[in-house]
């Protein structure tokens, strides 16, 4: 289940740029020497009782869906079928542009941690 949720640095800079969803897991630091663990729940707690490295813990769809509705961003992995590798195309469909990114991830799932980290930059140097 824990592949489902993006990595805790990503989610970390989410909320950093303002992503404040409803949640079914969270990043949890007590002590940040001690490191971070993901915790799996189904229910609303105050985070605030934890440092302040501890942040929530986003599905890559919830992710995806914050990008495309608060920002008109959407991305998408794509397979190059000669070389079966897979790359991303970032679309910003408030300008009609959009960014390819080459085929050179081994899964999708590496495409689509590093096209996650590529729109999160986009954001942090447009906000």
């Amino acid at each position: 289940m824990e592949k489902e949720f993006i990595p805790y640095d990503q989610a970390l800079e989410l909320k950093e740029i303002g992503f404040d969803e409803p949640w079914f897991g969270y990043y949890i630091c007590r002590n940040s020497a001690l490191g971070v663990r993901l915790e799996i729940t189904t229910n609303w707690i105050d985070l605030m009782q934890y440092d302040s490295s501890s942040c929530k813990a986003p599905l890559y769809q919830q992710a995806f869906r914050w990008f495309r509705d608060r920002y008109n961003i959407d991305g998408f992995v794509r397979i190059e079928p000669l070389n079966e590798k897979y790359g991303f195309v970032i679309y910003n469909r408030e300008k009609d542009n959009f960014k390819e990114f080459s085929a050179e991830y081994t899964s999708v799932e590496d495409a689509e941690l590093e096209c996650l980290k590529e729109i999160i930059y986009f954001l942090y140097n447009k906000i």
